[in-house]
């Protein structure tokens, strides 16, 4: 349909040509032009130029609708058309003439289309622009000024003095865009920018825009440099409480609330205005009282509690978002005595909202079930009530998952939980959740009191339900056998009949499960029916299968390796289930509004890549997808190098390590890919000079251990002005237990001068130096997930073991003692150990599962306690103890011996254990001493 309406409007637009344009008919075109660019139809580039051609010839019609109108399309064509840089000129015509009202769009369409060479030819009349009269000429200029900072900023930063008369001019508009627009200048010089809040600090803004500017640029400078020695910042904060303007008073409440530092009776004001706001009779103010209320209390809940009252009136609030955020927030700030009665309002209130609502409230009710762990019998009555009401997939989903976080986390609400799962399942019309909740039955029915309750359930659905359903309970059902032996007989029964199913599959593996248990070998039944933990990346099976039917008859004669296959990231934990159904239920509801982030204030930067040493693996929790995709994609790139493809397949790829700073003359980024025996080292070069062509690009690196052997380095051959490529060194790993090293890095080229050198020139040999690189432990370990730890751990027996004890004083949390293990190590938290809960806690047990490059399945165990300072350790810090158990006793020493470079701090003798620790041993410490090739971070 679209395609149709651009065929027809982009011939109509040769209307433009005419002797005579009709103003009228031209402006329907450009209208029609520009909704189906709004609606997402891509002009091709011919296509586009010659529309945005035809549209010039339209600026000799004196028309100031149509001229307005004009702009617009040609912001709009800009990107896809050639040559846009011709209209230059009439731009700059319309910008400079007598025509007020052509003035402004003028100056916007000429930033957008200019290119970044032409801008210095028409910097005089933008910088005369921005003290103009017309506020609406001096607003655009300003504003146009943003997305020059991105392509020319040297430019901008010539105005400065001309952006300073303006703030203090009558128009508020003005005041708004120059304040942002000087920040944006001076953000990167710590003395200016502390000037200028001092300015703006003791002379108030007449523009509550600018003010709201104000205070986001007051809060970041709060936050990156502390509360102490800002106390004026913080009771500027404080006055804009009282300000005017809501917009203002609730900006400041919002930045009050957004610093970490506070504590809950300094966070008391804004909480106190948020209250205020409430009660307000409009409603995006009461909306973004209570969300903001609820963002908070997630971090101070007493902070909030005192509005309880407020946010009980706001539940039956007409508008929908504001009584569910509400309900949510009453389920944070709520005690474990008034839990039945916040219960009864959401019954009422469930009945009113949408799905995605509900969504949202249920992600509550699960933070709920984890903070009141004796209530789990009334939440699990609740969200099964829930199950049975008529509701879609994607809530009723929610509802499982809310379910299983309990029954996970709250071993007494196992037995509930499951039989009312299998209740649910009875009369379940979602084939997907029908074999969710099958395989919860399967790993945890076996270890309950009275197992065999949930056999006919299981039963029940491998005769009634769908294929896909049927081996999925098949599974389940042979877990029960393998797990109990007194239903082993019934089992094999059981799965003798299912033997004689329609379906191939579910008859396969049926006599697949019988042969297995009916042997009696507990071995094979631990590698084939209880083992799930891990799971090999499709695609790279799939290559690796292809390599070896296509292999030479001696090669097959060999058994296939599956130890070389790189594992699939482990799934996603329950509280990223709820934010993947929120993701896609809720989108646009409840976006994150607490603190100034850097997004907030114009010219930062949302993120940066990882620097050197930075974390190897994605966050703990965080879904693996788009890690996996990555990781597909370096192996289809590294198998098209016939020296890297010899390798074998790839095990894993590490995050980007800077090694040069984003604005340097060659910026340069490094990705570390792990094989079974080598090493990978993969160097992004991208060259900045326009000047300058580079050939014979590598990277020449001096290894620290020598037990690393540098084998072979491709080389770049050429490579032009910003056009990104790759060079690799191969390294061969030592044959011993050594995991880490660091490579000392120098960037190598013969560089060119593009306008001078001929075909002969042989160049001038050059060399630039690298931030040196760290090569850290989790390089060598893919995550995985093991669903009993417990069993696990004690397969492996003490035999073999490695511990040790450390004192680190780097880590004043146990929070920050968590994250830096889990990346460190490269291993997944299993059983939610990640989360360590409250500050107070004093002591943590982190338990941590991984595979080991050639398929060495490897479990740590890290038992960490607070030291507060004594007379005979003057420091606080974190006292750990790791036990390292896998099949290899020299990998277990290994990974144990690692955590020597986690802290610089010298270990002097201290008490290691406080009554707070009571049953956690720790054996005698290791004497910390700093690791020669060690950073900062892991």
């Amino acid at each position: 349909m679209y395609e149709q309406r651009y065929v027809t409007f982009t011939f109509q637009a040769r209307l433009f040509n005419a002797n005579q344009p009709n103003p009228r008919k031209c402006i329907q075109i450009l209208t029609r032009i520009l909704c189906l660019l709004n609606k997402g139809v891509k002009f091709s580039r011919q296509e586009a130029t010659t529309t945005f051609f035809a549209v010039t010839k339209l600026f000799q019609l004196p028309n100031q609708g149509l001229r307005k109108l004009l702009y617009l399309v040609i912001k709009e064509l800009a990107p896809y058309a050639d040559d846009v840089i011709i209209l230059t000129s009439s731009l700059t015509k319309d910008m400079t003439g007598s025509e007020a009202s052509f003035r402004a769009p003028a100056i916007r369409t000429l930033c957008k289309i200019t290119d970044p060479t032409m801008v210095q030819a028409i910097e005089r009349y933008l910088k005369q622009a921005v003290v103009d009269k017309s506020p609406a000429i001096a607003s655009a200029v300003l504003a146009s000024a943003y997305h020059l900072m991105q392509t020319c900023p040297e430019v901008v930063r010539r105005w400065s003095n001309e952006i300073q008369g303006v703030i203090s001019g009558p128009n508020i508009m003005v005041q708004y865009h120059a304040l942002g627009l000087l920040y944006l200048i001076r953000q990167n010089d710590r003395l200016a920018t502390l000037k200028l809040i001092q300015k703006f600090l003791q002379s108030p803004l007449r523009s509550s825009y600018a003010h709201c500017v104000m205070i986001r640029i007051v809060a970041r400078q709060i936050e990156e440099e502390g509360l102490a020695d800002n106390r004026n910042m913080m009771d500027f904060l404080e006055t804009s409480l009282r300000h005017k303007s809501e917009m203002v008073i609730y900006e400041a409440a919002r930045a009050i609330i957004g610093l970490s530092q506070l504590t809950a009776k300094e966070l008391a004001p804004a909480v106190n205005v948020l209250q205020l706001f409430c009660s307000s009779h409009k409603s995006s103010l009461r909306y973004a009282a209570v969300r903001t209320l609820n963002k908070i209390a997630t971090r101070h809940p007493s902070a909030v509690a005192f509005c309880n009252h407020d946010l009980e009136n706001l539940v039956s609030d007409p508008n929908r978002s504001i009584a569910t955020l509400a309900i949510t927030t009453l389920l944070k700030t709520g005690s474990e005595n008034n839990v039945d009665r916040l219960l009864k309002h959401i019954c009422s209130f469930m009945t009113d909202i949408t799905d995605e609502f509900k969504v949202v409230v249920l992600e509550s009710i699960r933070m709920l079930a984890a903070k009141y762990p004796r209530k789990y019998s009334v939440l699990l009555n609740f969200l099964s009530g829930l199950l049975r009401d008529p509701a879609g997939y994607e809530f009723k989903k929610a509802v499982v998952v809310a379910m299983e976080s309990i029954i996970k986390d709250n071993p007494q609400a196992k037995n509930l939980g499951l039989l009312q799962l299998c209740e649910f399942i009875e009369d379940c019309q979602h084939e997907k959740l029908t074999q969710r909740a099958l395989y919860l039955l399967g790993r945890e029915g076996p270890f309950l009191n009275r197992p065999r309750q949930f056999i006919r359930f299981i039963y029940n659905r491998i005769i009634l339900e769908s294929a896909a359903v049927k081996c999925t309970a098949t599974t389940a059902l042979a877990r029960f056998g393998a797990n109990c032996d007194d239903l082993l007989p019934s089992v094999l029964v059981l799965l003798e009949r299912v033997m004689l199913d329609d379906d191939d599959e579910v008859r396969d593996r049926a006599a697949f499960y019988h042969y297995i248990l009916s042997s009696g070998d507990r071995n094979l039944m631990k590698e084939y029916v209880l083992n799930d933990d891990i799971r090999l990346n499709m695609q790279a099976l799939e290559r690796a299968l292809l390599a070896y039917t296509q292999a030479s008859e001696a090669e097959q004669a060999r058994p296939f390796d599956f130890t070389a296959i790189p594992i699939e990231e482990p799934p996603s934990e329950i509280a990223s289930d709820f934010a993947t159904i929120a993701d896609s239920s809720t989108v646009g509801f409840f976006e994150p509004t607490i603190g100034a982030s850097a997004a907030t204030i114009p010219g930062t930067a949302a993120g940066d890549s990882a620097k050197v040493g930075g974390a190897v693996d994605a966050a703990p929790g965080s879904t693996g997808g788009m890690g996996t995709r990555r990781q597909d994609r370096f192996a289809e790139e590294l198998g098209a190098v016939p020296e890297i493809k010899a390798l074998g397949p790839l095990f894993k790829s590490s995050n980007d390590y800077e090694l040069t700073d984003s604005g340097t003359e060659y910026v340069v980024t490094c990705v570390i890919h792990t094989f079974l025996h080598h090493i990978v080292l993969q160097y992004d070069v991208t060259n900045t000079m326009e000047d300058q062509l580079l050939e014979d690009v590598y990277v020449d690196v001096e290894v620290a251990d020598d037990e690393f052997e540098v084998l072979n380095r491709l080389p770049i051959k050429t490579l032009p002005f910003n056009s990104p490529a790759s060079t690799y060194i191969i390294v061969k790993l030592p044959e011993n237990a050594s995991l880490t090293t660091s490579f000392a890095n120098t960037l190598r080229f013969v560089v060119k001068d593009v306008n001078t050198a001929g075909p002969n020139d042989p160049g001038i040999t050059d060399e630039y130096a690298l931030e040196e690189l760290t090569l850290p432990v989790a390089v060598h370990m893919q995550r995985v997930m093991k669903a009993n730890f417990a069993a696990a751990w004690e397969e492996y027996g003490d035999n073999g073991e490695a511990e040790e004890t450390y004192f680190l004083t780097k880590f004043s949390t146990l929070d920050e003692m968590v994250q830096e293990l889990v990346a460190h190590l490269g291993m997944q938290a299993c059983e939610r150990t990640d989360q360590v809960g409250s500050s107070e806690k004093a002591a943590h047990t982190l338990l941590l599962a991984g595979v080991f490059r050639g398929g060495v399945s490897v479990l740590a165990r890290c038992k960490l306690a607070k030291s507060l300072p004594s007379a005979g350790q003057p420091a606080a810090g974190i006292n750990l103890q790791i036990t390292v158990r896998s099949a290899a006793p020299e990998i277990n020493q290994a990974i144990a011996d690692s955590l020597r470079c986690l802290d610089r701090a010298p270990y002097s003798e201290s008490p290691m254990l406080t009554e707070v620790v009571v049953g956690m041993r720790f054996s005698p410490p290791v004497f910390l001493h700093v690791c020669p090739h060690a950073t900062d971070a892991p």
